[in-house]
């Protein structure tokens, strides 16, 4: 749900780091990082404990001390821009989880980003699916989330980024799926799944199936939830939020 990483190619710290962080191993990931100096890596580390925050609903503490280390040290515009759109994430995953109602940080941090980030900075697209989120899951606001998903989604074409391709499908899908176009929704939902496998995105691939999963009919609905449910237990049951996702309904009263 946050956060647009790959593995660089010719950088065997950031493929160690992407390969722990793709396995839900953020804490681990994050350590790698430590070392480095300077503010890219302190935000960069920033980001992986944020996003385990949203995974495991648990780092809260140790997120907040390095969220405060990357504003302390932020060089420029979109460092400090950057670390105001971690703030929001932070914020927003606290709030959707039920751990404390921080719904007003998150948007000021969001727009205070907004106001920092160019136009055509490289954390734009990211900072208009958080955007999304707020949108869709505190404002209740469908057509304003569409409309930041989908700029969203062009920046994200635009940048190269097929992780938060694989977020701006999902969730895009997501609302179609809420306006009954089943058609629609699929595609999305599975063109997020084929970028998380591509990607060996482990983590993030148990939601996208359960996701598909939802638009597709029987049999495949529940083969996809079955498969999702197996991923789901070999990382340990991450993310924590998709445990009542994957439980199946009631029987009905005989």
């Amino acid at each position: 749900m946050s956060g647009t990483g790959t593995t660089a190619e010719h950088d065997p710290l950031q493929t160690a780091v992407w390969r722990l962080r793709s396995r839900g191993c953020w804490t681990d990931a994050a350590a790698l990082l430590a070392p480095r100096a300077g503010a890219a890596a302190a935000l960069q580390r920033t980001a992986l404990l944020v996003e385990r925050c949203l995974f495991t609903g648990d780092g809260w503490g140790e997120a907040e001390d390095g969220l405060r280390t990357a504003e302390a040290i932020a060089e420029n515009d979109d460092d400090r821009g950057a670390a105001a759109c971690e703030r929001g994430q932070l914020a927003y995953s606290s709030t959707v989880l039920g751990v404390r109602d921080r719904a007003d940080e998150a948007r000021t941090a969001l727009g205070r980003a907004a106001a920092l980030l160019a136009p055509n900075a490289p954390g734009r697209p990211l900072l208009d699916f958080r955007r999304g989120l707020i949108a869709e899951h505190i404002a209740d606001s469908p057509q304003a989330a569409k409309a930041a998903y989908r700029r969203a989604h062009a920046g994200a074409t635009a940048h190269s980024d097929p992780l938060l391709l694989s977020f701006t499908w999902r969730h895009l899908a997501g609302l179609a799926l809420r306006d009954g176009e089943l058609a629609e929704a699929r595609h999305g939902f599975a063109e997020s799944l084929r970028l998380r496998e591509e990607l060996g995105y482990l983590v993030g691939t148990a939601p996208a199936l359960a996701a598909l999963a939802d638009a597709e009919p029987e049999p495949e609905a529940t083969r996809l939830r079955a498969e999702a449910t197996r991923l789901f237990r070999l990382l340990g049951g991450v993310p924590s939020w998709l445990a009542q996702h994957l439980t199946p309904p009631p029987a009905p009263a005989v």
